[in-house]
Formats: C-alpha cells, sequence, structure tokens
C-alpha cells in the first residue's frame, strides 16, 4: 500500500494546546482500517462528530487476528450501517500521537455501498460523541473535513489524516 505521511505531533500542534484527551486506548500501537465509501449517486460517507466539532471518514481498530478488509466491512456495517465491497486502495498514514504515546497506521480504501443502506450500530462512546452518518460530493466532504473546528487532541489528528484521505481519493477518481 502506498504510504502517504507520517503525522506527528508537532505537525499539528508546534506549542501543545490544552485539549481534551479521549478516554479509550493509550500507547503502544495500533492498526486501523478507513474507507472513502462512495453510495450510488456517487456521495462519499462521512460521520459528522457532532460533540466534538469534526467529521470524520468510517472505519475504526483492527481487533486481534482480524484481517483489515474484514475489520473496513465491520467498521462500515457498525458506524454507517452499510455493507461495502473494496475497489481499490488509497493509502497509508501513520500518526505519532506523543501526548498519548500512541503510534497509529491507518490503511485507507475505495469502497462502494452495496445493497441498501442500513442502521448504524454505534458503541456508547460514538453515541455520546454525537455520531451522525451523512452522504456528500467529494468535494463537500473535503471541505467539511478542511473547516472542522475539533475540541479533543485525537479529533485533531483526525481531520489532518482523513482530509489527506479525500484529497487523494478525488485524485485517484481523476487518475481512473
Amino acid at each position: 500500500m502506498n504510504n502517504l505521511g507520517v503525522i506527528k505531533q508537532s505537525d499539528i500542534f508546534p506549542e501543545l494546546p490544552d485539549m481534551e484527551v479521549e478516554k479509550g486506548q493509550r500507547g503502544g500501537t495500533r492498526k486501523a482500517a478507513r474507507a472513502v465509501l462512495f453510495d450510488s449517486d456517487g456521495n462519499v460517507g462521512l460521520l459528522h462528530v457532532a460533540n466534538k466539532h469534526y467529521y470524520k471518514l468510517p472505519g475504526g481498530g483492527i481487533d486481534g487476528n482480524e484481517e483489515v478488509i474484514e475489520a473496513l466491512k465491520r467498521e462500515c456495517r457498525e458506524e454507517i450501517g452499510c455493507e461495502i465491497e473494496v475497489f481499490g486502495e488509497v493509502g497509508e498514514i501513520t500518526e505519532h500521537r506523543n501526548k498519548i504515546d500512541l503510534v497509529q497506521t491507518s490503511y485507507c480504501y475505495l469502497a462502494n455501498v452495496v445493497g441498501p443502506k442500513g442502521e448504524p450500530h454505534l458503541e456508547e462512546d460514538e453515541r455520546e460523541a454525537g455520531f451522525t452518518e451523512m452522504w456528500v460530493g467529494i468535494d463537500e466532504a473535503i471541505e467539511l473535513v478542511r473547516n472542522s473546528e475539533p475540541t479533543t487532541y485525537d479529533g485533531a489528528f483526525i481531520i489532518v489524516r482523513d482530509l489527506k484521505f479525500l484529497k487523494k481519493a478525488k485524485a485517484l477518481g481523476k487518475e481512473l
């Protein structure tokens, strides 16, 4: 998979602001799967994390011995309520979240919705964060992510990462 770069804490926070650190896994390494997911109208699936003031791509952590694509399919069912079919790779990005001693590598894919859109099955922390799904054109998705104003440390990394993924996916669409 094409490496799209590394996001370092110093890239986002030259002087670390006093931002809320979210609960959850901290420290060590984490691998995650993400999707630039298209519906039959060509719109991209996004999650609005309303209570933390940002937008993100569907996806999340890879559990145990789970394969990357299987994790991606599970995360899309859970977060956006859709079955998916992967048709390409966007790339990978590694994040160094020093404040929480975490190195996370995200693998991003291009995918299409297969069948009808269903209902998300969000985890408690996702419901509390105000996750809601939405479907918009890729240019609007880029603008929503770009104009996000996250109130959390993790959210700041997420918007930088997902903006890179969306821009690369748009460029790949022009190359196909």
